[in-house]
């Protein structure tokens, strides 16, 4: 008997609209934030990871087109790809690449960059993206964010594919870096929950 599926089964028609938009016009990259921010306040208010598990579209389209489309070899993932110190080492340079990404648009809000309309794939190759900017009466600095944003959410979402075929379908969900910080939220939240009791009975 198949189970019902819910709203949030679907959630993967986000993620893939995302891409679309985002190669036509790449002021849509900032809906990407809502990947952000979401999962980070579901982990500090609720003290859980359910986003990874329920809601995530990405993980969802990982799962649909490795899984029911059958283009995953379906392998467990190796052992060094979930160890602590690779999922911590790439959330790290993770978030190099993104700290990165907001200086360069600081530079071009500050005037001492131009704007690059282009989109760096896996942070080392700019393919020019010209087409997808069409120029707004916001600032340069909007369009360059946008920009950046979208090449760090494109590259993601190659090395989830790339993951997806040699591994099981939601490989990159074992060393995703919302995954690993959500889980750091979940565990300082919930260790502080476990002392709260502790110290009201001293």
């Amino acid at each position: 008997m198949k189970t019902k599926k819910k709203w949030y089964d679907y959630l993967w028609i986000f993620s893939l609209t995302y891409l679309i938009l985002g190669f036509f016009n790449i002021l849509f990259a900032w809906m990407g934030l809502l990947c952000f921010f979401i999962p980070l306040l579901i982990a500090a208010i609720g003290g859980s990871k359910v986003y990874c598990g329920r809601y995530c579209g990405r993980g969802q389209l990982f799962q649909l087109v490795g899984g029911r489309f059958g283009l995953s070899r379906k392998r467990d993932v190796p052992r060094w790809m979930r160890s602590r110190l690779f999922r911590y080492a790439f959330l790290t340079f993770f978030m190099t690449m993104f700290f990165v990404m907001l200086w360069a648009t600081y530079l071009v809000l500050a005037g001492a960059k131009d704007l690059s309309q282009a989109v760096t794939l896996l942070w080392t190759f700019d393919v020019p993206w010209h087409w997808a900017y069409h120029g707004t009466f916001f600032h340069r600095w909007v369009a360059q964010f946008a920009f950046g944003f979208y090449s760090i959410m494109l590259t993601s979402t190659i090395l989830g594919f790339v993951t997806m075929i040699l591994f099981k379908p939601r490989s990159w969900c074992v060393y995703c870096p919302m995954g690993t910080m959500t889980q750091l939220i979940c565990k300082a939240r919930n260790h502080k929950a476990e002392r709260e009791p502790e110290a009201l009975q001293i």
